[in-house]
């Protein structure tokens, strides 16, 4: 299925459902977002901002001739947003089959509740909504979790005395970033180790180098010089976005849960990306940063 998007009906009652978080009114997301709607899915855009969300979901239902797509309020910068979407999600949509966890951010600051932002919104945000929204997808299975990680974990590292960097400096952001990255596979892996006998599946993906607006955020030099490569040498989102279908609905490959796809085929990835005591520490951590442990 890797190459030109292939369109075959996925049918549960006429229709599938996929939650699709954060980036999706916009490059890989929105690509796949339409991808799923011209399969026929109701396709959920959960989206910090509402403006953006709202035209991409407009633009997918005009294009796809689905009408199931539809916006919901999420911020993954906050514990309390992601509380309240889950809340309300829970309430008002009874089937969830595909979990896109597709957010990737790359910027300075603290979250709501004082996380270093790209950790808290790449990994935590993701974390949390997922153990939110765990009991639904086992009770829809067989479903499916995709999480958008990245190559760039070959140079991250969980330091569990520092897991909470300021993130006050653009020289720091890489860092981070790359952390975030490898903590994205970890916790995709420990994932699929709580998900054994169950028919829920899990998938870590690399979309490959990708001209998107994850840089949008970058000071004006790194920007200038950022754009141009990006732009030359880049792939377009929907280039970047066959893996991530492949995973939500290629059939054949739940015995691959819990393991990192690139350009729609498995990879084995760096020792430091499959240590299951740290896979598991990390998501005892998370649970505890959370207060899930309280």
């Amino acid at each position: 299925m890797c190459g030109l998007l292939t369109h075959c009906i996925v049918s549960l009652h006429n229709f599938f459902f996929v939650l699709y978080f954060p980036g999706a009114n916009v490059g890989i997301g929105k690509t796949t977002a339409l991808d799923m709607a011209k399969r026929g899915a109701r396709v959920i855009l959960a989206c910090r901002n509402k403006e953006t969300a709202e035209a991409a979901a407009y633009d997918i239902r005009r294009i796809s001739g689905n009408n199931e797509v539809l916006f919901m309020k999420l911020d993954l910068a906050s514990i309390a947003s992601i509380k309240s979407f889950c809340k309300t999600f829970l309430s008002s949509e009874p089937r969830l089959d595909i979990l896109i966890n597709n957010a990737g951010i790359f910027g300075k600051g603290k979250t709501e509740d004082g996380f270093n932002l790209v950790f808290g919104v790449n990994h935590l945000g993701h974390f949390l909504l997922t153990h939110l929204l765990l009991d639904r997808l086992k009770q829809c299975s067989p479903s499916r979790i995709v999480v958008l990680s990245s190559n760039a974990y070959q140079w991250g590292r969980i330091d569990f005395k520092n897991l909470n960097p300021p993130g006050e400096t653009w020289l720091k952001i890489p860092r981070a970033y790359c952390d975030s990255k490898l903590a994205n596979i970890l916790f995709t892996q420990e994932l699929a180790n709580q998900l054994q006998g169950t028919e829920v599946t899990c998938y870590a993906v690399h979309p490959g180098p990708v001209f998107t607006n994850i840089g949008h955020s970058l000071p004006y030099l790194p920007k200038v010089i950022f754009l141009p490569v990006a732009w030359l040498f880049y792939q377009t989102p929907t280039h970047g976005a066959q893996t991530s279908i492949y995973c939500a609905v290629e059939k054949g490959i739940e015995q691959y849960s819990g393991r990192y796809f690139t350009s729609c085929q498995v990879q084995r990835v760096q020792p430091h990306a499959r240590d299951d005591a740290v896979a598991k520490k990390l998501w005892e951590v998370s649970e505890d940063l959370l207060g899930l442990t309280k």
